[in-house]
């Protein structure tokens, strides 16, 4: 189901993106000034990281919307996923019958064009697995194109523009725009697909797990016969979408059945050490700085990657040792009185766990402060409120702070921090309800002692509670 329809005009010079300051339009807005493009933006409020960003790369950055922000006439519009049709420079653009696009389109239109496409998707892993493999690419000589869902510190950049044959690309199921409701992944023709995983997520577009199977069932089964799907072995919703593909199914996980699996696992000093198997025969040991297994099975999932485009294993190993991971993910913002405040991305159930027992098992003889915000609108919502408990099991101690927006969801629908802190204390956890941000601040400061890691799960900024919190220390 590979949707290539656009409204993209040949001659392109100037172009306009509605909504700049996501990560995902941000990066496109500055691959397109690099490109050669005049490119403007606009959004409702503009903020940093990503505006400074912008400004350093030379594009006109209008704080709010306004139908006077186009009334130059761009030859092309981008419309970020958040925009609504009742946007006012939505309303001018269709008044002044400007081309418009989503950013998708525009992504295969002027980046992916005629460069083989690597397209990583699944609820979990996304960014950490594309950017394992970018960096893969890269350290092979390849020269990749990339544009990912957060910043690689290997290149200080979410994105990159190169000049080889292969562009990696963050597949996201999310919905495009007000005007496509298909799933971003679905405007892509991927010549390697990655699928890592599927859980029920996005509450707010998808109505149930079946709701998401079938879209993922569309994109596999879509991807065409000569290109290939590197799929997770221990997912049941995987394993029951796989039945009418037409393309080659690489298999990875710890099940007996894959091609690809996990060996021996340790960690020495500050790297994880594991050993992969390739048809059940030792293929290589390999090095990295990640941590947990579900890292190491991203890590998987890249290594059978790079195989199938012929990477050396002893290139593959050499970039998995260097690879300095993700911004927001598992990173190491400071140090003060001999804590750790760690910084990470986890909001869904799964990923929160994960990221708790990861931490955890690498640092076994360390308590563990878990501080979460549930942000998104999914974990905004009830569903997963009898779920979220189990995911903070491996927690020594746990802050839980009311989600900041909670208003956005309808009375009925919306999630408990305070009941969720009441059934931690019921399993015999050391949890704390916080209405607040700067309470928790002032709770870590009594708590804290030498050598705790504090870990701390937002999607969002949290209030910048990472920075507060090491000046405070």
């Amino acid at each position: 189901m590979f949707l290539n329809k656009n409204f993209i005009p040949d001659n392109v010079r100037r172009v306009h993106l509605i909504a700049v300051c996501g990560t995902g339009m941000g990066a496109l807005a500055c691959m397109l000034k690099d490109l050669g493009f005049e490119v403007t933006g606009s959004d409702q409020k503009v903020y940093p990281p990503m505006s400074h960003f912008l400004l350093q790369k030379g594009i006109d950055v209008i704080n709010g919307f306004n139908e006077n922000n186009i009334s130059y006439c761009p030859d092309l519009v981008i419309v970020g996923n958040a925009v609504k049709e009742n946007n006012p420079e939505v309303k001018m653009m269709h008044k002044m019958g400007i081309c418009f696009c989503s950013m998708p389109q525009a992504i295969n239109r002027f980046v992916v064009g005629r460069k083989k496409a690597v397209i990583v998707t699944g609820t979990h892993g996304k960014t950490t697995t594309s950017s394992m493999i970018a960096w893969i690419l890269y350290c092979a000589g390849l020269d990749p194109s990339f544009i990912i869902g957060g910043i690689l510190n290997n290149f200080n950049s979410n994105y990159r523009l190169g000049k080889g044959e292969y562009v990696v690309i963050e597949g996201d199921e999310y919905d495009t725009a007000f005007f496509d409701k298909n799933a971003k992944f679905f405007h892509y023709d991927p010549y390697i697909a990655t699928l890592l995983n599927i859980e029920f997520d996005h509450a707010d577009i998808f109505e149930d797990i079946k709701h998401i199977n079938k879209i993922f069932k569309n994109f596999v089964s879509g991807i065409s016969k000569e290109n290939t799907l590197v799929a997770f072995q221990n997912d049941k919703n995987i394993v029951d979408i796989l039945s009418d593909t037409q393309c080659k199914i690489i298999k990875y996980g710890n099940d007996s059945s894959a091609a690809w699996q996990l060996g021996n696992i340790s960690a020495d000093m500050s790297l994880s050490l594991f050993d992969i198997l390739n048809e059940k025969q030792h293929y290589a040991s390999f090095k990295t700085e990640l941590i947990g297994q579900h890292n190491l099975l991203n890590a998987l999932c890249a290594v059978a990657v790079s195989d199938n485009l012929k990477i050396k294993k002893e290139i593959v190993a050499s970039a998995l040792k260097s690879f300095k991971g993700v911004k927001r993910r598992q990173e190491i913002r400071g140090i003060k009185r001999g804590a750790v405040v760690m910084d990470d991305f986890a909001h869904h159930p799964t990923a929160v766990e994960e990221t708790i027992k990861g931490v955890k098992l690498f640092y076994p003889d360390k308590r563990l402060i878990a501080v979460f915000e549930p942000r998104t609108n999914s974990s905004m919502r009830k569903i997963f409120q009898n779920i979220y408990p189990d995911s903070f099991n491996m927690a020594d101690i746990i802050c839980i702070r009311k989600p900041p927006l909670l208003e956005k969801i309808p009375y009925y629908e919306r999630f408990s921090s305070r009941q969720l802190v009441e059934d931690l204390k019921k399993r015999g956890k050391k949890a704390y309800y916080f209405p607040e941000t700067e309470p928790i601040i002032d709770f870590l400061i009594q708590e804290v002692i030498s050598e705790d890691i504090i870990l701390i799960m937002s999607n969002g900024g949290f209030d910048n509670i990472h920075e507060k919190l090491l000046k405070s220390l």
